[in-house]
């Protein structure tokens, strides 16, 4: 009896150290392949949240896109608004005209070609306009009216390559402005050489008799000039007095020459 005994309890141990084998086996073939299917589905959960949380974003971005532009939209309008509203008020009272009459002009074109410069109002010939009236804008000269219909007129610009506009400066000298068109600096021309001159000096529409501009409307300022040997007149450059670039509205001067 007492070896039945010993062979039973050995019997015990071993099925015992079988069945821990066999666990400690199963052990190390599962755990690496749990481990290989929790790093595969880990990513998969984090790629649908991360996708979710990404679409969330993306969604966000394209509301905070929309209201940045609609809040740009509408400063520029303001900014827009508000420089019609200086030109407006600066043509409601522009000194260098005097007592002389006027009509108040919107800009409904813009045209700039090689050496032609126009512009084109929404006022005519019912309204008084006519052909060789001055315009100004709310700095000085802008140009003369070339054609006028009978609610529309075009206005040729003193930078346009065939304006002309005679001056006077300093102590009582002359010369003429040329236009020269687009992207190039307008010019003064038959100015004797060494003729006194400064930097930023104004120069008006001059008084001479059968002048096309009445006396007195700033017309360019000197940006630089300089006389070369044996040359027969001074080298001058001007920039226009009135803002060329912003013409929303101008004021159509009723004057003509005298015959």
């Amino acid at each position: 009896m007492a070896s039945l005994s010993i062979i039973s309890l050995d019997l015990n141990g071993r099925t015992h150290s079988i069945t821990s084998g066999v666990k400690s086996v199963a052990n190390d073939v599962y755990s690496p392949l749990r481990q290989a299917v929790v790093d595969v589905l880990n990513p998969i959960g984090d790629f649908f949240a991360g996708a979710f949380h990404y679409g969330a974003v993306q969604s966000e971005n394209q509301k905070l896109r929309a209201t940045v532009g609609a809040l740009e939209q509408a400063k520029a309008e303001q900014a827009f608004e508000r420089n019609q509203l200086r030109q407006l008020t600066a043509l409601e009272n522009l000194p260098f005209l005097g007592s002389l009459p006027t009509v108040m002009a919107e800009t409904t074109e813009n045209d700039s070609s090689n050496f032609t410069m126009t512009i084109t109002i929404d006022k005519g010939r019912a309204d008084g306009v006519d052909v060789g009236m001055p315009v100004v804008g709310a700095g000085g000269l802008v140009g003369q009216v070339i054609q006028a219909f009978h609610h529309s007129a075009v206005v040729q610009l003193i930078t346009d390559g065939q304006s002309k506009v005679g001056v006077t400066f300093g102590n009582e000298l002359t010369g003429v402005i040329d236009g020269q068109g687009p992207d190039t600096s307008m010019t003064a021309d038959l100015v004797p050489p060494h003729t006194a001159l400064h930097k930023d000096e104004l120069m008006f529409t001059s008084s001479l008799d059968d002048a096309s501009y009445p006396p007195g409307i700033p017309v360019a300022r000197v940006a630089a000039f300089h006389a070369g040997a044996g040359a027969s007149q001074e080298t001058i450059t001007v920039t226009p007095m009135a803002d060329l670039d912003q013409l929303a509205y101008v004021d159509v001067v009723l004057w003509a020459p005298t015959a």
